[in-house]
């Protein structure tokens, strides 16, 4: 036992992955100061009561400018293309009070579903303008009381072919854009396209996230020109690749040279497996491919990856709640993972998208900021195998929500 009088907060009997025991956590002006058996202290306590605590979850991948379009145009997209065209002939008439409302709403969904980091992905062009950024940069404001939003600014319907994106993007950069991304299949020269975005990462020192390949035709892909410009311009680590349903469709010798190409660039991966099952395969009458690409086992053989949300209820993925307890779920089952893979499964939305995002501030440890979220659960494998409730977060040692478990009414009680 530790005497200690400088704790603000105290959480108690909190099971940690990682610890054979409950633990107790303490907490000095916001950020964790001694994870030890047992405190002795005098300040406010949380009793976790033997629950799983987890730092929050990391969702690396989603998009709040277009989320919540349900609605608005129909939904009967058949393709990537196709839901393309959609949004673009509605985000024109974007305001920024319109993608603000939008945006909020999948925000407070997240946090009640315990995710405390997100990137959110924010298109660029001259449709939208910087309409878009400009709402999402007010909700990293207005919400950083219980999430760490990062703006990955990028020009979804191509570069080269759409003149003024780039200086809309350049604009963006000098604005609060913390990351850039690319879509080189929706230009018409997509090495050029990939060429310029990571000119402007290393003009503005940031990171790089692509929409990389988005169909199931692995006989050409943009990934090696991926690797070269992130090994020649040495910005392993720094660059992630969403979707990569190519890599879905290889056969198991090209994976396994795929999967070491990646490894070695140091290229990650992030799977967005509403979105990827629910527009790859449609031409198929019987039969149809998945289009979900491994990750669980890409991150077994060295490559940094994730399960992420993407889209939430618009032309792309339909429906959504952002949960990514229910997404890495969703991801054991089409995947067939093992029971032996459900912590993998657990880390896809936790410890690796936060490596992926090189958060050096992520996880319950000395010195990071009191982030965490428990869940109903005392296994970290039942995360993934029952989806427990998430019964209360904290951002900060600042507690951010509660909800409360269900009561069942048995006749005559």
């Amino acid at each position: 036992m530790t005497a200690q009088s400088a704790f603000d907060l105290i959480f108690r009997n909190a099971v940690l992955r990682g610890a054979a025991d409950p633990m107790d956590i303490g907490v000095t002006r916001g950020r964790i100061t001694a994870i030890e058996p047992t405190l002795a202290c005098e300040a406010v306590e949380v009793d976790v009561g033997g629950r799983l605590a987890l730092p929050g979850f990391v969702d690396s991948h989603i998009h709040l400018d277009k989320a919540c379009l349900l609605g608005r145009c129909g939904h009967d997209h058949g393709s990537v293309s196709e839901a393309i065209r959609a949004v673009a002939g509605m985000k024109k008439d974007f305001t920024i009070e319109d993608v603000y409302a939008r945006g909020a709403k999948v925000l407070e969904r997240a946090i009640v579903h315990g995710t405390t980091r997100m990137r959110t992905h924010v298109e660029i062009d001259p449709r939208i303008g910087l309409r878009g950024f400009e709402a999402v940069k007010a909700l990293k404001r207005d919400y950083a009381w219980a999430i760490d939003l990062s703006l990955c600014v990028f020009p979804q319907e191509g570069l080269t072919n759409d003149p003024g994106s780039e200086e809309l993007l350049i604009q963006a950069l000098r604005n609060g854009g913390g990351v850039i991304g690319g879509c080189p299949y929706t230009d018409t020269d997509p090495n050029a396209h990939l060429a310029r975005i990571f000119d402007l990462a290393q003009e503005f020192d940031v990171d790089v996230d692509l929409h990389l390949d988005f169909d199931l035709d692995p006989s050409w892909w943009h990934l090696d020109e991926v690797c070269r410009q992130t090994e020649g311009r040495k910005y392993g680590g720094r660059v992630a690749i969403g979707h990569a349903t190519k890599l879905s469709a290889l056969a198991p010798e090209r994976l396994k040279a795929a999967t070491a190409q990646l490894a070695r660039a140091g290229v990650a991966v992030t799977v967005l497996p509403a979105t990827d099952l629910y527009l790859m395969g449609r031409e198929a009458t019987h039969n149809a491919p998945r289009g979900l690409t491994l990750a669980h086992k890409l991150a077994g053989d060295g490559v940094v990856c994730s399960v992420a949300t993407n889209n939430v209820l618009n032309p792309f993925t339909p429906f959504g709640d952002a949960s990514l307890l229910r997404m890495a779920n969703f991801y054991a089952n089409v995947a067939h993972a093992p029971v032996n893979d459900f912590d993998t499964c657990l880390d896809l939305v936790t410890e690796l998208p936060a490596r992926l995002m090189n958060l050096r501030d992520y996880g319950i440890k000395i010195g990071n900021p009191a982030d965490l979220v428990v869940l109903d659960t005392q296994d970290s494998r039942f995360a993934i195998a029952e989806l427990p409730d998430i019964v209360m977060g904290f951002k900060s040692g600042r507690q951010t929500f509660a909800r409360q478990r269900p009561t069942l009414f048995r006749p005559g009680s």
